[in-house]
C-alpha cells in the first residue's frame, strides 16, 4: 500500500485498519496488552473472591448492594459498547462525520456510567460508612471496582483523543488502525463489567 493509498480516502480498503503493515501491528500487539490486562484482572477477582467474606463486623455484600444503579450502569456501559460498533462500522464506510457521531455518544454513555459509579462510592463511603480501610471486603471491594473504572476514564480520554486530532484528517490507513484499536479496548472494559456484574454484585446478593 503506497503513500498515495494512505492519503487518498477515496481508495480506501473494506478493512482499512489491517491493510498496512503498521495497522496489522497496532492490532497484534493490543492483543499481547489485553493478555496482561486479562492476568491482572483475573488476580484481582481471585483477591476479591478470597476476601469478600472477611468483613470484619461491617456490612456484608448483601447488606450493602442494590441492584436498581447497577443494573443501569451496566445498560449504560453496554449500549455504549454499541454505539462503539456503530462508530467502526462508519469507519469501515469511510463516513467520518457519522463515525464521530457514535464515538460521541460513546463517550457520553460512557461518562454517565462514571457519574454513576462516583454517586455509588459517594454513597457507600458517606451513606453507609463502607470505606477501603473498613475491612479486607471493603479494600478488594475498592480496588477490583475502582480499577475498572480507572480503566473506563482511560478508555474515554482515548478516544477523545483521537476524536479531537483526527476530526479535520479524515479517515485514512494511519489513523484508522487507531480508531479500531480503541474501540476493541473499549469492548474489553465492558466484557470486565460484566464479570464485575456477575461475580461482585449479583454473587453478593445471592451468596
Amino acid at each position: 500500500m503506497s503513500n498515495e493509498d494512505v492519503l487518498n480516502p477515496k481508495r480506501m480498503p473494506h478493512e482499512p485498519e489491517k491493510a498496512t503493515l503498521e495497522g496489522k501491528n497496532k492490532f497484534l500487539g493490543f492483543w499481547f496488552f489485553l493478555g496482561g490486562e486479562t492476568v491482572l484482572f483475573a488476580s484481582l477477582f481471585g483477591t476479591y473472591l478470597a476476601l469478600n467474606d472477611s468483613t470484619a463486623g461491617g456490612p456484608s455484600a448483601d447488606e450493602l448492594f442494590g441492584l436498581e444503579l447497577v443494573f443501569i450502569m451496566t445498560m449504560l456501559l453496554l449500549t455504549s459498547s454499541l454505539t462503539s460498533v456503530y462508530a467502526i462500522y462508519h469507519m469501515k464506510n469511510n463516513d467520518l462525520g457519522k463515525m464521530l457521531v457514535w464515538l460521541g455518544v460513546t463517550v457520553a454513555l460512557g461518562f454517565a456510567f462514571l457519574g454513576c459509579e462516583i454517586y455509588e462510592f459517594y454513597h457507600y463511603i458517606h451513606g453507609e460508612h463502607f470505606t477501603f480501610r473498613s475491612s479486607a471486603f471493603g479494600s478488594a471491594f475498592y480496588t477490583l471496582v475502582g480499577f475498572h473504572g480507572g480503566h473506563v476514564l482511560f478508555g474515554l480520554l482515548w478516544i477523545l483523543s483521537l476524536i479531537i486530532r483526527n476530526a479535520k484528517r479524515g479517515i485514512n490507513l494511519y489513523n484508522a488502525p487507531k480508531f479500531y484499536v480503541a474501540s476493541l479496548y473499549w469492548h474489553f472494559i465492558d466484557v470486565v463489567w460484566v464479570f464485575i456484574f456477575t461475580v461482585v454484585y449479583l454473587m453478593g446478593k445471592v451468596g
